[in-house]
């Protein structure tokens, strides 16, 4: 099972969407500094997960949830959950 992840930073303005196999493991990751892509925005919480069977569909997921219309799905999904 694979998890479409996304992480918010406890210290900036940031967010960070991923798809992991192992979601615990890439959290602490993401908070030890070890993806260069996120060093500099450490702590992150995870503010939204959607699950997958296959690596193939968390990818398009992913994908699409960084692209300008999946984005803008998802900014307002959270932002009315208040997560956003």
């Amino acid at each position: 099972m694979y998890t479409v992840y996304v992480l918010k930073s406890l210290a900036q303005n940031y967010h960070y969407i991923g798809h992991t196999h192992h979601l615990q493991a890439r959290l602490t990751a993401h908070n030890a500094g070890k993806v260069r892509s996120t060093k500099g925005y450490r702590p992150f919480e995870v503010i939204y997960t959607e699950p997958y069977p296959t690596r193939s569909a968390a990818q398009q997921r992913e994908y699409y949830l960084k692209s300008a219309p999946g984005n803008i799905w998802l900014r307002s999904h959270l932002t009315a959950q208040g997560t956003w």
